[in-house]
């Protein structure tokens, strides 16, 4: 079996196994080649090219919270099951609300709920607490506010991918310990849980796969620059004690650095006795929830990831 064989074999389809093949072909400057103003050109350079998610009914973008936080809010007839918060992933560092429209607009369709996706602060402009205190803002103005911006009364949910996922674990916990409105429900797609990048898989899968494990150190760098506070259960929510946080979803990838920290988390949900719905979405990659136009298996496996927060509202 040839090498492409066998990239064919372990990807969910054919159009998975040619992007990461061209990934491996030409990889590109690093992260740390590029820096964070490098990464956000490049970016917005994908993004220009990309074709554009599902209509909605009303986008509009505006400020709230007593820090003006920035918003995108998605709403559309029908979609009346609740409010998402949504926070984009990007090592910290990129993603943005044009990175991730498309993905909104099809959360929108796919679980029928009004979208809240936040503008958070970014590094290295901005280091960590920063984008917490963005999300929480938000998750407590949606709680007392939105209902009369979004024209939903139904329950308010948190949602991310990669680092988004990991503020959104960042922001219940702040919220628990605050004694402030936890969300109904936390959707975390392959979020980091651990900044120390110490689980196995980050060794195992963390080149070759389309997202590089130093990206993520670099990413980590830019957000915690003091390399002691990154084991912190403020910063690295698998080190917290997790009681009396919101039912969650927690979907990971088989061919993910991050995969086996997200895995744990779920494990160390489930020990502490909050709802989870987990799985591992097999011949998968870092990443799929918003390579749904390339791939057809990864437009299904985010639909699947709809349907849980669809069903769980």
């Amino acid at each position: 079996m040839t090498a492409a064989d066998n990239l064919h074999h372990q990807l969910a389809d054919a159009e998975l196994a040619a992007f990461v093949e061209a990934v491996r072909r030409d990889p590109g400057p690093s992260a740390r080649e590029l820096g964070a103003a490098g990464l956000r050109r490049a970016q917005r350079s994908r993004v220009a090219g990309q074709v554009r998610g599902p209509e909605v009914d009303t986008v509009s973008d505006l400020t709230v919270g007593p820090g003006d936080v920035p918003v995108r809010l998605y709403r559309h007839p029908g979609a009346d099951r609740g409010t998402v918060v949504f926070l984009h992933g990007g090592m910290w560092a990129i993603g943005d609300l044009d990175s991730h429209d498309r993905l909104c607009r099809r959360l929108v369709h796919g679980a029928g709920v009004a979208v809240v996706a936040v503008d958070y602060r970014r590094a290295p402009e901005h280091v960590w607490p920063a984008a917490v205190d963005d999300a929480v803002a938000v998750l407590r103005w949606a709680h007392t506010d939105a209902g009369a911006t979004t024209g939903t009364a139904g329950p308010v949910a948190t949602m991310g991918d990669s680092a988004g996922g990991h503020l959104a674990t960042l922001a219940c916990l702040r919220l628990r310990d605050e004694d402030g409105p936890l969300p109904a429900l936390q959707v975390l797609a392959y979020p980091n849980t651990d900044l120390t990048l110490s689980r196995p898989s980050v060794r195992a899968k963390g080149t070759g796969w389309a997202l590089d494990a130093d990206a993520v150190a670099w990413g980590a760098e830019q957000w915690v620059p003091d390399p002691a506070r990154r084991a912190d259960p403020a910063v690295s929510p698998l080190y917290a004690e997790l009681g009396g946080l919101p039912p969650a979803v927690v979907v990971t990838a088989e061919h993910d650095p991050l995969r086996d920290e997200g895995d744990a988390y779920a494990t160390r949900l489930t020990a502490a006795g909050v709802p989870v719905r987990h799985r591992c979405e097999s011949r998968q990659i870092h990443g799929f929830l918003t390579l749904d136009a390339l791939s057809p298996a990864a437009a299904a496996a985010g639909g699947r990831i709809f349907a849980d927060l669809a069903d769980l509202l």
